[in-house]
């Protein structure tokens, strides 16, 4: 299977490493030191099953890598646009393109059914961009749960000590394509499996998100350090719960407790991504984390006063920091 990565940051690098364990022929669009580093020295994954070290096809150029069986975006949500602008030669008339993305995804309502089959996300992909370029018939849904950070460029660390992958047709028909992909990253060692029901796992996923994000972003301290704190975790526990209640008004629920959610990354000593993006000064994905469930939510009727507080708080700071452009909700 000859599996692209678009976006071999942290996340991105991770999932290349497992299809390469497996077997994949495995390219990845990458840029910067990060691209340099691939280059001389091949990309290593260091993980709690052991280091995997190899040479994969790395380019800024999607031109060079040809056109993939399966296409794998892992880059944060504002780059979608330039997704959009450099992902066709790497499309042929068969070629998959999954999103391993945050937040409310730009298919979210495309093969929904009902009465918001085709309704957009604008906070996502303002004028159809990744839409028209991509196409809905290509597109799987992605969730990933993973705690990685780029150690240094080419190197992957992987904090979490399992890590797994869902996928799913936004139709939630379990199609070869999908199948075959989830095993490929079986083959590396990476559990992944084939969703039924991929906008459930969006919201169990945005669960995580919405919880440790904003705290974490006003704290700047990582998710066990900023939850120390019984005060706030207890704000994080009425985050869940407001964000569980937007998911069953969508029609979503989300199985379990909200104290369950809380309790998987409690002791985990992990900056969420979007700190690592304040802190670095890279394009922030407020819209799709933040700003677009708390629309969900009006559109609703589900009050969410304690979301709202802290996005609006975690908004403030980032305006502050120069690297977002919006408002606060």
């Amino acid at each position: 299977m000859k599996v692209c990565i678009y976006g071999a940051g942290a996340i991105g690098g991770h999932l290349a490493g497992r299809l390469a364990k497996g077997g994949a022929e495995v390219s990845v669009v990458a840029r910067g030191a990060h691209l340099a580093a691939l280059r001389e020295n091949g990309l290593r994954v260091e993980a709690a099953d052991g280091v995997m070290h190899h040479r994969v096809a790395a380019s800024d150029n999607p031109a060079d890598l040809g056109v993939q069986d399966a296409v794998l975006v892992c880059t944060k949500v504002p780059a979608l646009a330039s997704v959009a602008a450099g992902i066709g030669p790497l499309l042929g008339p068969e070629t998959s393109v999954t999103f391993v993305t945050n937040g409310i995804p730009w298919w979210y309502f495309d093969r929904h059914g009902g009465p918001r089959d085709g309704d957009r996300m604008p906070e996502v992909d303002p004028g159809d961009v990744i839409r028209r370029a991509v196409g809905v018939e290509r597109t799987l849904g992605g969730v990933i749960y993973s705690a990685c950070n780029v150690k240094a460029p080419g190197v992957i660390e992987v904090s979490s000590k399992t890590s797994k992958l869902i996928i799913g047709e936004p139709s939630g028909e379990r199609t070869p394509r999908a199948v075959n992909l989830a095993g490929a990253f079986k083959a590396g060692g990476l559990p992944c499996s084939v969703s039924a029901d991929i906008r459930t796992d969006v919201w169990g996923k945005l669960l995580n998100n919405l919880s440790n994000g904003p705290l974490c972003l006003i704290s700047r301290r990582n998710i066990r350090d900023t939850f120390a704190n019984p005060v706030v975790r207890e704000a994080a526990l009425r985050v869940v719960n407001e964000a569980m209640a937007v998911a069953a008004a969508m029609g979503r629920p989300v199985p379990g407790q909200a104290e369950d959610r809380i309790n998987l990354s409690i002791d985990i000593p992990h900056k969420p991504s979007i700190l690592q993006d304040l802190e670095a000064g890279r394009p922030m994905e407020i819209d799709s984390l933040f700003n677009a469930p708390l629309r969900l939510a009006r559109e609703c009727g589900v009050a969410t006063p304690t979301l709202a507080l802290t996005v609006a708080l975690a908004t403030h700071g980032a305006i502050a920091a120069g690297i977002y452009q919006g408002s606060t909700p």
